[in-house]
């Protein structure tokens, strides 16, 4: 185990802090599930910088890499769904979009083929990422800041909110677009028989 993938492996339990905060109530909760949620974010960039680095690219990695975005970021967005911040049925769409992509890569690996992430998945995950960010900013400012500083913030929340919503459903886009790109690409390893 090094460093790389124990930063990568690190996103999982925090995502069970950053939910746990968000359902919080007390003054600090919603500023700690944001920060903390800008740090995974962070690792998720820093743990390929060092790993490419320190020259310890490995297929753990790669996998793992992948699939702790996907834990990280659907298992927020499906807190953000039960606290009525963003419509099930996107998530819906991510979900089933993640769970193919992710079969398909097992299957390529039955096949001896890692499926690398692409562009299009990285910037689907950057998408994702910015879009959660701007949701969970909303609690921390209009909960949290406005009792430290004594302002309300209600209406410069809710241009946020429509910001992050609107950053939400491009996510969703790049999310459809992007699978298809590795269904098209990798279609010949998936579907077709080796003898």
């Amino acid at each position: 185990m090094n460093l790389p993938n124990i930063i990568t492996l690190s996103r999982i339990p925090m995502m069970f802090v950053v939910v746990w905060l968000m359902y919080q109530q007390w003054t600090g909760a919603a500023t700690l599930a944001f920060w903390l949620f800008i740090a995974a974010a962070i690792g998720d960039w820093l743990d390929g910088y060092v790993a490419r680095k320190q020259n310890l690219i490995s297929v753990f990695g790669k996998f793992m890499d992948a699939l702790t975005d996907k834990i990280f970021v659907v298992g927020i967005m499906i807190a953000l769904v039960e606290l009525d911040v963003v419509p099930i049925y996107f998530v819906l769409i991510v979900l089933c979009r993640e769970f193919l992509i992710s079969g398909m890569r097992m299957m390529a690996a039955a096949k001896g083929v890692v499926v690398a992430a692409e562009r299009g998945g990285k910037t689907k995950t950057l998408t994702q990422l910015i879009a959660v960010g701007f949701l969970l900013f909303v609690p921390m400012l209009q909960t949290d800041v406005a009792r430290w500083v004594a302002f309300d913030f209600a209406p410069y929340g809710q241009v946020i909110q429509h910001i992050g919503l609107g950053l939400f459903i491009l996510g969703v886009y790049f999310t459809l677009s992007s699978g298809w790109v590795y269904l098209v690409k990798y279609r010949g390893v998936v579907f077709d028989d080796v003898k």
